[in-house]
């Protein structure tokens, strides 16, 4: 895979790619796919010619010659929105009401967000959602925990191997039992699947900084590089060999 790029910030992933492949896999966050207009794309074996939402926890398999990707936490507003749209089902899909093509490489993370806000308008989602930090989270003890895990994509990362359920819970003053019963109440996905997911995004992140797959793993709470290249695989569908051509620019 050449000339694709990979930005990262709260609570998203977004990916601009040629030659995306992914084997079937299935991970915590929401999924927008937006092939270019002249892209081939195949989602779970069909033919995509369209737009289309992902609902989280859905096992998928994605081909895709040139377009975008964008990974979404389900408690997040867009998130929410994306919900409404798909309705209960599995995955939906929409006409693609104008190209997704843009030049490469993108020098800023603001120009990939910026284009993909107004695509976002094209299929009548409001494309600021992409700038704040807005999530359906109300318990403020709970929105300080992602507050604290959010300082992985904006200041230093705060080890994951640090967040056990019991721990947490004491920060809380909360008992572990009722810490994991609001955390999937508020954010609509268990503790542990979570806290999984955002290590994975440390991971990712890490690489992107130059880190080995080593480096990253140690870095973001696994217990070595082989237990990383295992739920990376599992998670996104592909090698990290794999992964890692996509931050090339």
């Amino acid at each position: 895979m050449t000339n694709s790029n990979v930005w990262i910030k709260t609570g998203l992933v977004l990916t601009y790619g040629e030659s995306i492949d992914a084997d079937y896999h299935s991970h915590l966050a929401m999924q927008l796919i937006w092939p270019d207009s002249d892209a081939m794309c195949i989602l779970n074996g069909e033919t995509l010619q369209s737009v289309a939402i992902i609902d989280s926890r859905q096992t998928h398999c994605l081909s895709m010659t040139k377009g975008w990707v964008l990974l979404i936490e389900p408690s997040s507003m867009l998130g929410q929105s994306l919900k409404e749209r798909l309705n209960s089902q599995s995955w939906v899909s929409m006409p693609i009401l104008q190209g997704a093509d843009i030049e490469l490489p993108i020098k800023h993370q603001g120009d990939a967000f910026g284009h993909f806000a107004s695509l976002l308008a094209a299929i009548n989602l409001d494309g600021s959602l992409l700038d704040t930090d807005l999530s359906i989270v109300t318990d403020p003890r709970i929105g300080e925990l992602l507050d604290e895990l959010n300082l992985c994509f904006t200041a230093s990362c705060t080890k994951p191997n640090q967040w056990r359920a019991k721990e947490v819970a004491q920060k809380c003053h909360l008992s572990e039992s009722r810490f994991l019963h609001l955390f999937s109440q508020q954010v609509g996905i268990a503790w542990r699947p979570y806290l999984l997911w955002r290590r994975m995004i440390c991971a990712l992140q890490m690489m992107m900084n130059g880190a080995t797959a080593t480096e990253a793993a140690y870095g973001a709470g696994f217990s070595d590089s082989a237990h990383l290249s295992r739920t990376f695989r599992s998670t996104f569908g592909m090698t990290i060999r794999q992964a890692k051509s996509l931050l090339i620019s």
